[in-house]
């Protein structure tokens, strides 16, 4: 699926299925709680911490996949199109950073 296709077919999700959108500062909060959840899942699959009860049969696809449903409302809420959004993003990374990861003697392997 292509992420503008993802951004269609969320909105039409929020339009039939969930009424209405939530307002923007709800959807921020929903997005640092699954973010949470996500961050969650990560620290016991591979930190330090032990698995409770209520974290047995979480997935981490699905925590990744509830951030990203959460983030494309909210691109959607703000009319930015994220396909764009991510094109300029890689060409100012690719600027920016060209040589600055290779030079990082932190990296080195």
């Amino acid at each position: 699926m292509e992420i503008k296709e993802a951004q269609q077919q969320i909105d039409q999700w929020i339009k039939i299925v969930g009424v209405r959108y939530f307002n923007e500062i709800t959807n921020l909060g929903i997005l640092i709680e699954e973010v949470g959840e996500l961050s969650r899942l990560m620290v016991r699959t591979y930190g330090e911490q032990s698995f409770k009860e209520s974290d047995k049969g979480k997935e981490l696809g699905d925590e990744m996949a509830d951030v990203l449903w959460v983030l494309i409302c909210l691109a959607n809420q703000t009319s930015v199109d994220l396909t764009q959004a991510l094109k300029k993003n890689f060409e100012k990374k690719n600027v920016r950073d060209a040589q600055r990861h290779h030079n990082n003697p932190k990296l080195e392997n």
